[in-house]
Parts: structure tokens; sequence; C-alpha cells
């Protein structure tokens, strides 16, 4: 099982990759505009956030809709390939995208979970990291035409799709999985945690889906800019491996930390765009502000909700899905017409994510 999880993470993470490195890239080089290129981005997870409720009241995330999202996702990715050129294909190509990968991600991380704990988790998590830098270093050196990443997207999502297929069938062969009949989600009740999970995801809107523009735009070759999101995966990939340790403190605490650290990145970058040891600073920061982050809020979810599959989709949902959909939404906006605040936002943002966390944490000491 922990086999067949690591490549999962390693293909699923590598289409992160293309998406998030290069898919603003390949949008603008098809003669998009800054607000088009959020609008689009954003389909997806504004798609993640909503797909939770419905789930909530009418679905369960069980075999069948496991399969069913895989295929959502791979035809999705086909049409995706198709589409580049038609703004409301597109659009509703990359819905069907986020659709899949939405449902899918969250099932595999109770699965993981489970199977390997909040320790050993990392280990395995980290192999998602290697797909994105090795899949950052290869399309960089290809990235020619617009088809060329939407090629390698295809085909990742495939290896994705057999991977996930194969997975479901081996946590089912034991025995099967029990369904939660207990829902103590309460959005509203514990609303300054899910504000701050969100608004952080917010925050790095501005980072997933214009850093390569940002950077490009102030003089920085995109072969530097490839090696500063490397760097951030590399050091991503160090915490993945010995966060184990971190995670038994107080994971609220770590949030906090965490998010502090996000503040700092993203203020160094609207301060020093072009000093290369600032900007390799500010990515060692991704360390805390995304790695550390990340496995802290599913491991504080997984130990505060007894429904806990539900717990993951609403993460993804609320975090990947109103998050994303907000910060490229918004950072389209921003970038386009204030292009030198970018980062100063993000900054200003993750710090309200910071101050909801930390009324949060005193709310509720753990």
């Amino acid at each position: 099982m922990s086999i067949l999880l690591a490549f999962f993470y390693f293909f699923y993470f590598a289409i992160v990759g293309v998406y998030v490195i290069f898919l603003p890239k390949v949008l603008a080089m098809a003669l998009y505009t800054p607000s088009e290129i959020g609008l689009i981005l954003g389909a997806a997870p504004l798609v993640r956030f909503l797909l939770p409720f419905a789930f909530l009241q009418y679905f369960h995330l069980d075999k069948k809709s496991f399969q069913l999202s895989i295929m959502i996702m791979f035809l999705s990715a086909v049409a995706f390939y198709f589409s580049i050129y038609h703004f409301y294909a597109l659009f509703l190509s990359n819905i069907g995208l986020g659709i899949g990968m939405s449902l899918i991600l969250p099932y595999i991380e109770m699965v993981a979970l489970e199977h390997l704990g909040k320790e050993k988790y990392g280990k395995i998590r980290l192999f998602g990291s290697i797909g994105f830098i090795l899949v950052a270093l290869v399309l960089v050196k290809y990235l020619h035409s617009v088809h060329i990443a939407l090629l390698y997207l295809l085909i990742l999502t495939a290896l994705t799709a057999v991977f996930a297929f194969v997975l479901v069938l081996r946590s089912h062969q034991g025995k099967e999985a029990k369904k939660e009949t207990e829902n103590d989600i309460q959005l509203f009740a514990h609303w300054k945690l899910w504000l701050s999970l969100m608004l952080m995801q917010m925050s790095f809107g501005a980072f997933y889906n214009f850093f390569t523009l940002y950077e490009t735009a102030h003089g920085i070759s995109l072969e530097m800019t490839i090696n500063l999101w490397v760097f951030g995966v590399i050091v991503e990939i160090v915490m993945l491996y010995m966060q184990g340790r971190f995670l038994h403190f107080n994971l609220l605490s770590i949030l906090e930390v965490t998010i502090f650290a996000a503040v700092v990145r993203w203020f160094l970058l609207f301060l020093y765009p072009q000093n290369f040891i600032v900007l390799f600073f500010a990515q060692s920061l991704h360390a805390l502000s995304f790695a550390l982050f990340y496995s802290a809020s599913i491991s504080y979810l997984h130990q505060f909700y007894k429904s806990k599959v539900l717990a993951q989709q609403f993460y993804s949902g609320i975090t990947f899905g109103l998050g994303g959909f907000a910060g490229a939404l918004v950072f389209g906006y921003v970038y386009e017409y204030f292009p030198a605040y970018t980062f100063l936002f993000a900054s200003l943002i993750a710090f309200g994510a910071l101050y909801l966390m930390r009324m949060w944490h005193l709310d509720y000491k753990a």
C-alpha cells in the first residue's frame, strides 16, 4: 500500500506542478489576459468549495463515487487539451478537472492517514514533492508551445488515474471502508478555524497563479524562476521527511508559526522581487508555510473531528476550493492593475489568517 500511495502522490502532484507553475504562462501564451487567467484558474477551486456541501446532504464519498471521480478527472484532462483556445470550453474543462481532483485527494488522504499515521505520512507524501520537482525541471526545457504543457498534463492525469484506481481496489480488499454516520462538522460554530485556513490558502493565490509572471516581469529568467520553484519544493521534501517529530507538539501552535512564515514570505517577495538571496530565503519558508502547515492542518482536522473523510473534503473545498478561487480571482485583478503590490496584499491576507488562528487557539486550547 505504501508503494502505491507513493506513486499516486508522485503523479498527482506532478499534475499540480504543471498546473501551478506552467499553466499561467501557457494561458498567457494563448493570449488570455490576467483577469481571464484568474477566472479560468478559479473555476476548479470554486467547484472544490461547493462539492463537500453536496456530499454533506446527498452523497457519500465511497468506492463508486471515487471511481467516477477518476473518470471525470481523466476525461476533463482530454477536453482541456483540445479546448485551450476556447475560453468557455476551457472554463468548463477546468471545472471537470477540479471535480475529479477534489474528490480523489481527500479520499486518498484519509486512506494514507489511516494506513500510515501522521508520523509516517510525510515520508510518503514527499514523493508528491519529488514529482512536482521533476516535472518542473523537465518541462521547462521543452515548453516551446502551448500544447506541450497540456500533453504533459494529459499523460500525468492518466497515470494518476491508474494508481488511484488500483489504490481504491486495494483499500477495499481487507475490509469495506466504514461509512461515517456521525457528522460533527460545524462550519459556523468553528468559523475562525475554517476562515483562517481559507485565508491562508487565498494568500497563496498570488504565488501559485502569478509568481512565474511576477518574477519574469521583474527581469528574472524563466529558468531561474523555475529554480526558485524547485528550491522551494526541495526544502518542502526535507520538511516532509522530518515533520513527524514536530507533529507531536501542539498542532495549533504549529499552525500559528507556519502562517507567520507565510506573512514574512510574501512581504519579502514584495520588497525584494529581484534580490536572489532574499528570493531563495523566501522560498526556503515554503518548508513551513506549505509543507508543515498542510500536514499540521489535516492532522489537526483528523484529530479534532470524528467525521474524518468529510473533514478532509471540507478542508480541500474551503482551502484549495474557496481559498483557491478567491485567490485566483482577486489576484488576477490585483496583478492586472497593481502588479507591484501583489505580494503585499498576499502578506496582509496571511496576517488576517494568523489573527484568526490565534483567536481559535485561545478558544480551543489543545
